[in-house]
């Protein structure tokens, strides 16, 4: 019975921590909630939502490439979220790497072929080609 018990603390602490990690976010304190979703991350490394807010905040501070591994990681989850997909492509896109931010757009085109925002991208890829 402990056993089930403290199973059931820790997913309530996680809940709780994440709770407090979307009010940073909200506030925009981003440093701490950078902090605080490194240190959930640590306790649970396939937290989906954490690993997303986390890459979310690498992509507004233009830190494209800790972003992208953040993204990588939440994709090896859900690997069909096209939120996810765009805002890797977007990052792919900042840093140069073209061919890979096509990848994703071609992958999101897959899942969500009227996606207006893939359409945009490409179109900026298209245009910086010439």
């Amino acid at each position: 019975m402990v056993g089930l018990f403290s199973k059931n603390s820790k997913v309530k602490q996680i809940s709780q921590k994440k709770k407090e990690l979307r009010k940073f976010v909200k506030q925009k304190q981003y440093d701490d909630a950078l902090k605080l979703g490194s240190e959930i991350l640590q306790k649970v490394p396939e937290e989906n939502d954490v690993l997303f807010i986390v890459g979310g905040i690498h992509y507004m501070k233009n830190n494209h490439s800790s972003a992208i591994s953040y993204f990588e990681k939440a994709l090896e989850i859900a690997t069909f979220d096209t939120e996810v997909l765009l805002l890797k492509a977007n990052s792919h896109y900042y840093l140069g790497e073209h061919k890979q931010a096509i990848q994703c757009c071609n992958k999101i085109k897959e899942i969500d072929p009227k996606n207006k925002a893939v359409s945009e991208l490409l179109s900026k890829i298209e245009s910086t080609k010439k």
